[in-house]
């Protein structure tokens, strides 16, 4: 008897937690991980690749959580960062706070310390209570202790991540959970499938009521696109609300493309004219946070009485900057279903409105047009960009990655879309250095060719991703702005031969990076020579880099924030 119970414990088919973990990630369709191999979840990642998902390694726990980051955004599941323990998370915990400020769905899995030995502070390899630091900079965190936890754990993280107001969720895994071992039967039962992680979120009728009064009580209405719109993938409801309405719009960066630039009520060109001039704003996934100057100040023509309606699916974020006519709580999707059912009979907006703002629209667009025209050399922001902008109104799927300073701002207003969710860029935070993991994770989550714009500074972060993106043979072509610094490279430093603190090494190589690997590496002197490399890149798919010498005197301070940036009045003697 005591054979038969031996026998029956050796051909016992087993399970462990590197497994459970890989199973119910594939069981809820998450088949991508963004990682930084080391200890202690080495293994982990090569068996999820063993088991079929793609696992994209990186060469910084940061660049592999803005891919993540940005996977959430496109695909409105979590993107999944897996690093190693205490640095690897912290370097992911700022990408999960960029998730989470910026509202996209996002899991940062950390292998960790066990937990008595933390606890007694008794110096384990890379100790740190690391579910401690997550909680407050994430949506929601969580330990799994054993190994039986691993499905409900997992469900538990996916559907905080997506459901309400999407964010990131912290999922720490200490090593010895890893290799847990149960029956494989058991293991399997224990998994969870979520269902309907984002159930939608219905506004009462009242608070449409109120909201198509106040819409139709104006007379200067105004609609703004934010990027919660463009997550929302609701994009035909989306242009048919605004087309019935007939109200002007503008759309916020990663929201250009939900209509295209070029539509007929797109007052981009008008931006401080509608602004200011409004007297009702309607925000569809958009915050009044500093983007917007809070809803305040001269921008906004103060003092005004503008009325504010405004789509959100978080009723704490009502009446944060300026009081809210008309708060409309729920998803966009529902929002814009039940105000479009009510728009029967419409009056749309007065023409006196809507040609003032087209003769601004047109008036402004002609005055730039000469400018984006120019071939200087060296070149200037808007000549580059100028050869830019008609490359992505040839190419419309091609997706436009933007950071830097000088490089964002002026691309913002110069580089039009015709289709959603093709412009990514640095999100509410601002943040620098999100260019090569964003790019990475667009091409690998899309197909699509990706062009990411780059500020020299911006660049600096993240670029020995480059490496990454010839790894793994991705449609990227990084297009750097060169001008030898931070806004300008043309500052000195009168006290000693340092050089100054925003001036980088002149006309840097930055293309012979991507010929060290393997990929394409290309100096642009002229517009022409731009316009050239990047058509070429994008029609080959292969990586490359544009190294885009820019004038050293172009830029300014901080680009279009200046304002932000404190100056002293105090002169040392």
């Amino acid at each position: 008897m005591a054979g038969e119970t031996a026998e029956a414990i050796e051909t016992q088919e087993l399970t462990d937690g590197f497994h459970l973990v890989i199973d119910a990630l594939k069981l809820n369709d998450i088949n991508t991980i963004y990682h930084v191999p080391g200890i202690p979840v080495t293994d982990l990642g090569r068996m999820a690749q063993a088991e079929g998902m793609r696992v994209i390694s990186f060469r910084h726990e940061s660049n592999a959580g803005n891919a993540a980051a940005i996977a959430g955004y496109l695909t409105q599941k979590p993107g999944v960062c897996l690093t190693v323990s205490a640095p690897g998370f912290l370097n992911g915990l700022v990408s999960l706070s960029h998730a989470t400020v910026n509202c996209w769905p996002m899991i940062l899995i950390s292998g960790s310390s066990e937990r008595e030995i933390v606890d007694l502070q008794q110096g384990d390899y890379e100790e740190m209570d690391q579910l401690a630091i997550a909680k407050p900079l994430c949506k929601a965190a969580y330990r799994i202790l054993h190994a039986r936890d691993i499905g409900i754990g997992i469900a538990r993280a996916i559907r905080a991540a997506v459901s309400g107001r999407p964010g990131g969720v912290y999922l720490d895994v200490p090593a010895n959970l890893l290799g847990q071992v149960m029956d494989a039967a058991e293991g399997a039962a224990s998994l969870v499938k979520v269902v309907d992680p984002a159930p939608a979120q219905f506004p009462s009728p009242k608070a449409i009521d109120r909201a198509v009064e106040v819409l139709k009580g104006a007379s200067k209405p105004l609609i703004i696109l934010g990027k919660g719109a463009a997550y929302a993938q609701c994009d035909d409801l989306v242009r048919q609300f605004v087309e019935t309405s007939g109200i002007p719009y503008i759309a916020m960066s990663m929201a250009k493309g939900l209509l295209p630039d070029g539509h007929p009520q797109y007052a981009g060109a008008a931006r401080s004219l509608v602004l200011k001039e409004s007297d009702c704003v309607m925000l569809i996934g958009a915050r009044l946070n500093w983007l917007l100057s809070h809803g305040k100040g001269k921008q906004w023509g103060e003092p005004h009485s503008k009325k504010f309606v405004h789509i959100d699916i978080d009723p704490k974020e009502m009446d944060s900057n300026q009081p809210i006519d008309a708060p409309l709580v729920g998803d966009i999707e529902s929002c814009l279903t039940a105000l479009t059912a009510r728009m029967d009979g419409w009056k749309k907006p007065d023409a006196e409105w809507t040609g003032a703002i087209s003769e601004k629209v047109a008036s402004n667009v002609a005055k730039m047009a000469p400018r984006l025209q120019n071939n200087a050399v060296p070149m200037n922001f808007q000549g580059a960009l100028g050869r830019l902008k008609k490359i992505f109104a040839d190419n419309p799927d091609t997706i436009l990655v933007n950071e830097g300073a000088n490089t964002l701002d002026f691309a913002r207003s110069i580089i039009d879309m015709s289709k959603p969710r093709k412009r990514l860029d640095v999100g509410t935070w601002g943040v620098m250095g999100v260019g090569m993991g964003t790019a990475i994770a667009a091409a690998v989550e899309t197909g699509n060719p990706v062009v990411a714009v780059e500020g020299d500074s911006a660049f600096g972060f993240s670029g020995m991703e480059v490496e990454t993106i010839c790894r793994y043979n991705l449609p990227v072509c990084v297009v750097i702005f060169n001008n030898s610094g931070i806004y300008r490279g043309t500052d000195t430093n009168a006290t000693s031969a340092d050089p100054a603190t925003t001036v980088f090494v002149p006309e840097a190589k930055y293309d012979m990076m991507m010929q060290a690997f393997g990929g394409v590496g290309i100096t642009a002197t002229s517009p022409d020579d731009l316009e050239r490399a990047v058509r070429d890149a994008i029609a080959s798919g292969k990586p490359t880099l544009v190294n885009a010498i820019i004038d050293p005197e172009a830029g300014t301070e901080s680009g279009r924030i200046g304002n932000l940036n404190p100056q002293s009045v105090v002169k040392k003697k």
